[in-house]
């Protein structure tokens, strides 16, 4: 995830006042997309599911 502004090759979603900008191939290859902010003892921070399938390097 990364601060950016959408282009013309962007599609942009709007989502209780926070604002999303992804790729139209990206969004199209892996949608639908979960995009959630979660607190747990361990810390703070978004958590993103998609239905990309890990095929090698930090999935989880």
């Amino acid at each position: 995830m990364a601060l950016d502004e959408p282009d013309d090759d962007d599609i942009f979603f709007e989502t209780g006042g926070i604002s999303f900008v992804i790729h139209k191939d990206l969004y199209e290859a892996s949608k639908p997309i979960w995009i959630d902010f979660v607190s747990t003892p361990e810390g703070e921070g978004f958590v993103i599911k998609s239905s990309l399938q890990c095929h090698s390097g930090c999935c989880s």
